[in-house]
């Protein structure tokens, strides 16, 4: 072996020393958990809060700081609890802002994060402070590049006057998020007006209020007091839905707005989400809705929900109305011809809907029954009451003998083309509905269609 050869072996070798060396000798001389007091002090100055790290480790290649159980708390005006709690955070290192004695973050990796938002009736969100006075130079994690978020929680609750915790409105699990210039401290920062990030986001399971979605794709926009979710499609009670989801926390009472087209979706799954609404009807439903409303500091925060759309369900039930048995026994028609079997099933009903003061009214109701057609308006209460308050024009496909028919119009029915009509209204409740006669086409708001 020649000599030139030999020293680059010998060459080759010491650089593989050092290299181990670097690896595993030079992080446990430069125990940087020792450092964990002054970390934790620093940042409960910049974000006034109390701050837990469990411990603190430096990584090469790439440099980076991981800090494990890492956890802010509730400041005094809130409940006992964490803001955040984190697993494990990743937190890479700029090599050229060091050399320059600056501290610079590049990237953030956050496994298994679970985020409490909470707001109180008289003052910020529990993760805002509003002391906050540091500037970017002054908070070394102002602006980071990247941002990752692995196996997250997020659950979003009002306080009551009372002060006591009020109920879950939203909250998403199994979240994987990749972000873009994330401001930290436009976040906690109630007065900031900066673009606090942007990228995109998969939630595993999503609910606002009493409906969930799953398998949820979206883009994600974090902006001076403004979340939205955007371009959305997701998994939805057995169909899809596409649309999206703002919330403005900017004000007292946060606010949100929503669009959302919906296909497939099984009625019956989706009632059963509410309360009293399990077995009220079935079918498939596909439609739009378009909602709005202020989230208020009360045990039920979402009653303020306005908003409008038109959905059409189709091959279902209504077993609580018996909607083609009970118009036929009204017009005092004997034969229930295809309704017999089938007495409050319906084979497409198409409508559209506003949402206001806990009521929803409907200007225009298409029913094709079995043996039962509907043209009709009204409204019912969703404020637990249940109230129904409907009328509209109903028609008996089926034709009947000379003496029925005559029965039927002495009773307030008219014949068309060999066919019966007559108005009629409907009372009490979703439970309980109560049939009564209407007092003529006057008596009719729905505009009729053509048959």
């Amino acid at each position: 072996m020649n000599r030139g050869r030999k020293t680059g072996l010998i060459a080759a070798g010491v650089f593989a020393i050092l290299l181990l060396a670097l690896i595993f000798i030079v992080p446990a001389l430069l125990n940087v958990d020792r450092y964990r007091p002054q970390v934790i002090s620093y940042l409960q100055q910049q974000t006034g809060k109390q701050i837990e790290i469990g411990r603190l480790t430096l990584t090469f290649f790439p440099l980076a700081i991981r800090i494990d159980h890492f956890g802010v708390k509730n400041p005094p005006i809130f409940p006992p609890g964490y803001i955040v709690q984190v697993a494990r955070i990743d937190a890479e290192l700029s090599v050229g802002a060091l050399l320059h004695r600056n501290v610079v973050i590049k990237s953030l990796v956050l496994e298994e994060p679970i985020l409490n938002m909470t707001s109180d009736p008289d003052g910020p969100w529990n993760f805002e402070n509003p002391q906050s006075k540091a500037s970017e130079k002054e908070f070394p994690l102002g602006v980071i590049s990247k941002v990752q978020i692995k196996s997250g929680q997020l659950i979003a609750s009002n306080l009551l006057p009372s002060d006591a915790a009020g109920p879950i409105f939203f909250e998403a699990h199994e979240i994987s998020c990749d972000l873009e210039q994330v401001n930290l401290m436009g976040i906690i920062n109630p007065s900031s007006s900066s673009m606090d990030g942007q990228g995109t986001l998969m939630a595993g399971v999503l609910r606002f209020g009493a409906v969930e979605v799953r398998n949820l794709h979206s883009k994600l926009l974090l902006e001076s007091r403004h979340v939205s979710f955007a371009d959305v499609k997701a998994e939805i009670y057995g169909g899809t839905t596409a649309g999206g989801l703002s919330f403005d926390l900017s004000g007292k009472n946060a606010s949100f707005k929503t669009n959302a087209r919906f296909n497939g979706i099984n009625v019956a799954q989706l009632l059963a989400a509410f309360s009293k609404g399990g077995g009220q009807m079935t079918g498939k439903m596909e439609g739009d809705v378009k909602l709005a409303g202020v989230i208020e500091h009360t045990p039920r925060p979402l009653t303020g929900i306005h908003g409008a759309g038109h959905v059409t369900v189709r091959n279902g039930q209504v077993p609580s109305l018996k909607l083609n048995a009970n118009l036929m026994k009204l017009a005092h028609f004997n034969d229930l011809g295809p309704a017999k079997n089938d007495p409050s099933s319906f084979n497409l009903v198409t409508t559209d809907l506003e949402l206001a003061n806990q009521r929803i009214s409907s200007k225009v109701i298409d029913i094709d029954g079995y043996g039962v057609d509907v043209d009709g308006s009204g409204s019912v209460s969703v404020s637990g009451s249940d109230e129904l308050d409907y009328r509209g024009l109903a028609e008996i496909t089926t034709k009947e003998s000379f003496f029925t028919n005559t029965f039927a119009r002495l009773s307030g029915a008219t014949l068309k083309n060999g066919r019966l009509q007559f108005p009629f209204r409907i009372g009490g409740t979703i439970n309980s509905p109560v049939f009564s006669k209407g007092k003529g086409d006057q008596d009719v708001d729905a505009v009729q269609k053509k048959r």
